[in-house]
């Protein structure tokens, strides 16, 4: 990609787009690559050391932001059926088929379903669009499947959506007890703060983790016991005098009826339901009883699940029993997983809720539609995520359109929703990307900016609103989605409301909406941004990051909420929630009898849309994969490396096995990422049943029963070839081509500088010939080939000027070569004797330091020279002194190694 005329040479300030960490990223132009050579000027990503949020630290996901960028793979035109069009008849026909959708069915035949990957301002005239003007509550959101458990515990304890805590109390925390999340990698920043700040480190999780193995402590619980977990703690809190009567009398409510749930949650019984030792488990209670600054981290372990409110309320009850809210260093923290799935929440980005935190009352009805001057208000909550697909499964909802989001990859049952949009009579589709699952499903394709053109605000997880800044102009014909939507309002005959000139505008009418009529005598909300409604706009441009509430009272912002203890109920006390734990619904049994576990890996992020267009970031896992103790392998022929395939009732995965102690028997990891685009049947949301929490409607995503077997290949092949070619031969690999189903029992995808790696499982020996044949057939070169058969396998070359396929086979998938040599062949000329491209090839190493390119067997051998800590090894090799993301690897692997070496 040419930047050198994209860029002026001043530093562009901006937000990262990943997790809900909200790092602020600077982004600089440099005038010649870095070591003074002559040539195109690059982008330079660095943390921004101005922003609260992460001090000028990025994690490896943030510091290679920069390799994301570029056109190949976007969307740059509309599309209508398949083919290219211009942009008023792709916006008639949005708007036409809404139209007469709404006319022949009503209101609620129609859907949006948006994404924590958009702006606020995205998100604000979306949710007024559907529920202001068209008049339904259909606007949901992927936060759904990540947040919303964590948004209605919050709601039923504090009364309102408002996270308590802020980054600062994990800087001060004595204690910080992490429930169902991995922070490591899911949120390296954070995790280091809490490093640094050397609180004790407590790890509730069914597994080990790079977190736990960083931890002082780690309670491998029975999966989904927490809410036994922390009914027990209260009990225990009661039993040993650690209440904090005063402000649970002046305070609380309904403690007493909440106590009395939790009565039967002994120690013992405790460490019999959640699978814990008993000492174990006494040691936590005593621990977070003596440690006044205790912070509760938690995340998806605890949100994905049919109980996942009850789960985060039993957490907050053991807060509000001792008093440990609204205080530096204490709290109830839930992090959120997107960058912005509180700004969603904020506008009423959720089907429940209507817009800046008002939840659907007549009065709240009433209050949005004067200030919109909208008559035909949604009268009630719409349809929430799984409801939603199942709508559009059934024909209730008949025309959909999704921003920003990639469903059919990342909804439980997802075959079901894939199905559901190939047959819904409408379903558009706004993306930066033109080839994901769900836009396979699209009659209309609408292109739309992402993070390096986007222009607006997003909100963290300790409610920190910062700006993201374009600093690259929109490629092709993409648009803004705010943009988009407005045109699509107008045309529906709503232009008077949606006739905003930029983001600022968008930005001044949310703020004011937040604080409309917000006050005690009429409907008071935590969510208060009123005193940014009349910013002008070089004060919008030059934003500084802020918290909420933002108002005459805290003109500043607020960093810490309920320190006066006064709550949102209407009784202005926190309320106390009984909890009666319960097992997941998606129960063993002699069918399926193991429990799958699903979740992130350290350097992807969701889809892969974005993180998969980076070569580093494949290196410390390029592979779906499955988690499989010692003992379950041994049990079921499994061994580590062999390609593996998982089978739930409602589908199947393909991954290869990563035998490991980490897992506990009976139990299995798969990560999220991966999906058709990028890999056969590695799309591990296929598996869940639809099960949802009965007040959030978050669905259980963290227990799948399922059983596990090996899939036995004839041989492997590593499969290198130009992007043209490559996205040739995907596109047939999708579309089920009669010569490859026949040979290819399993490959996924791996983008390389110049085209694309193809790994893949053979049910029988190729012919490699044919293959080349029908790839080529068209292309019009004159190709040479080159064959050498060994007893080990065979190896194909074809080329012209240049390498065009190569090919490497195998009956062992560890012997293949080492894949960064191979794909040299890409980049460098043709050499004189081509066949030399067949010579063998080492086989390679596994990438531990994505930043500064450190493999496991550099740092072993550093381990065997005498190195003997993280630090030292930093020292010799530079591991782990970037990002930091890395370091619990090097730490397990120095323990490995030194009592390998002691025994």
């Amino acid at each position: 990609m040419a930047l050198t005329e994209l860029f002026s040479a001043r530093k562009s300030c901006t937000t990262c787009p990943y997790c809900g960490v909200g790092c602020g990223v600077a982004a600089t132009l440099e005038s010649q690559p870095a070591g003074g050579e002559s040539g195109e000027a690059v982008i330079r990503i660095q943390g921004d050391e101005q922003h609260p949020a992460n001090k000028g630290k990025l994690c490896v996901k943030g510091s290679s932001l920069a390799d994301t960028l570029g056109n190949h793979g976007r969307l740059l035109k509309p599309r209508l059926h398949g083919e290219d069009c211009d942009w008023d008849t792709a916006l008639d026909y949005a708007a036409s088929r809404f139209r007469e959708t709404i006319e022949e069915h009503g209101p609620d035949s129609v859907a949006f379903y948006l994404s924590g990957q958009l702006l606020t301002e995205d998100y604000y005239v979306a949710n007024k669009l559907m529920k202001g003007f068209i008049g339904s509550g259909n606007v949901d959101t992927n936060s759904r499947l990540c947040m919303s458990s964590a948004v209605a515990a919050y709601k039923r304890a504090l009364g309102a959506d408002a996270v308590p805590c802020n980054y600062e109390d994990l800087d001060e925390a004595e204690l910080v007890v992490l429930i169902g999340s991995n922070a490591a990698w899911t949120h390296p920043i954070l995790f280091q703060r809490m490093q640094a700040a050397e609180a004790k480190l407590v790890v509730v999780d069914p597994r080990g983790s790079a977190t736990s193995e960083m931890a002082d402590m780690h309670l491998a619980i029975t999966p989904g016991s927490d809410a036994a977990l922390f009914n027990g703690l209260l009990h225990y809190l009661t039993e040993f005098g650690a209440l904090d009567q005063a402000f649970i009398d002046n305070h609380t409510e309904n403690f007493t009826e909440t106590l009395y749930a939790a009565a039967e949650w002994t120690p013992e019984k405790v460490a019999d339901y959640c699978s814990v030792e008993l000492d174990q488990l006494l040691a936590f209670y005593e621990l977070f009883r003596g440690t006044e600054k205790t912070v509760s981290f938690y995340s998806q372990g605890v949100n994905q699940s049919s109980t996942g409110t009850d789960k985060n309320n039993s957490i907050i009850n053991c807060h509000l029993a001792t008093g440990r809210i609204g205080k530096p260093g204490c709290g109830p923290f839930s992090i959120t997983g997107q960058p912005n799935a509180m700004g969603g929440r904020e506008v009423g980005g959720l089907a429940n809720m209507l817009a800046a935190h008002m939840d659907f009352t007549e009065e709240n009805i009433d209050r949005v539609g004067r200030f919109w001057n909208a008559s035909n208000m949604a009268q009630g909550p719409g349809l929430k995520a799984v409801e939603l697909f199942d709508a559009v499964d059934s024909g209730q909802i008949k025309a959909v359109w999704i921003m920003a989001t990639n469903p059919a990859v990342s909804m439980p049952d997802a075959r079901k929703v894939a199905a559901a949009l190939k047959k819904c009579p409408t379903v558009i589709v706004s993306d930066c990307v033109a080839d994901t699952d769900t836009a396979r499903c699209a009659d209309l394709l609408l292109p739309a900016t992402t993070w390096a053109e986007k222009t607006g605000t997003v909100t963290n997880s300790e409610r920190r609103i910062s700006r993201q800044k374009g600093f690259l102009p929109k490629p092709g014909e993409a648009r803004h989605d705010w943009e988009i939507v407005c045109d699509v309002a107008k045309r529906l005959g709503y232009g008077e409301a949606f006739d905003y000139r930029g983001p600022a505008d968008i930005f001044r009418e949310h703020a004011a909406l937040s604080g409309f009529e917000n006050n005690r005598e009429q409907a008071r909300r935590a969510f208060d941004i009123s005193a940014l409604a009349n910013i002008s706009d070089q004060e919008y441009d030059f934003f500084t990051p802020v918290q909420w509430p933002v108002n005459a009272t805290n003109p500043d912002g607020t960093a810490r909420l309920f320190a006066d203890g006064d709550f949102y109920t209407p009784s202005g006390r926190a309320r106390f929630v009984a909890v009666s734990p319960q097992c997941p619904k998606q129960e063993t049994r002699d069918e399926y009898p193991l429990v799958l576990n699903s979740g992130r890996l350290r350097d992807q992020w969701h889809t892969m849309t974005r993180t998969g267009r980076a070569r580093k970031l494949l290196d410390h896992s390029e592979a779906p994969e499955v988690h499989v103790h010692p003992d379950e392998a041994q049990k079921f022929g499994i061994e580590d490396a062999q390609l593996v395939r998982v089978e739930s009732e409602k589908g199947q995965f393909f991954g290869r096995a990563r035998v490991t102690a980490s897992q506990k028997p009976g139990q299995l990891f798969a990560p999220i990422h991966w999906s058709d685009s990028l890999a056969h049947n590695a799309t591990v949301s296929a598996l869940a049943l639809p099960f949802t929490d009965p007040v959030s409607g978050q669905p259980e995503l963290k227990q799948f029963a399922v059983n596990i077997a090996p899939l036995n290949a004839h041989s492997y092949a590593c499969l290198l070839l130009r992007t043209q070619t490559a996205d040739e031969f995907h596109s047939r690999l999708q579309a089920g081509d009669k010569l490859l189903r026949e040979t290819i029992l399993h490959w996924y995808r791996v983008p390389v500088e110049g085209g694309y790696r193809f790994e893949l499982a053979l049910s029988r020996q190729p012919d490699w010939q044919a293959i080349a044949d029908h790839l080529f057939a068209l292309h019009g070169k004159q190709l040479n080939r080159q064959r050498l058969q060994l007893p080990s396998g065979e190896r194909w070359l074809l080329y012209s000027e240049q390498m065009e396929l190569l090919v490497f086979t195998t009956a062992d998938w560890q012997t293949l070569p080492d894949r960064k040599t191979l794909e040299d062949a890409l980049q460098n000329p043709l050499p004189e004797m081509p066949a030399q491209l067949l010579q063998n090839v080492p086989a390679g190493a596994q990438m531990v330091c994505t930043c500064l390119q450190v493999s496991r067997k550099e740092i072993e051998a550093a381990i065997a020279d005498g190195a003997a800590s993280v630090d030292e090894l930093g020292e010799l090799l530079g591991c782990g002194t970037n990002c930091g993301s890395c370091k619990p690897e090097i730490s397990a692997l120095l323990n490995t190694n030194l009592a390998v070496a002691v025994g």
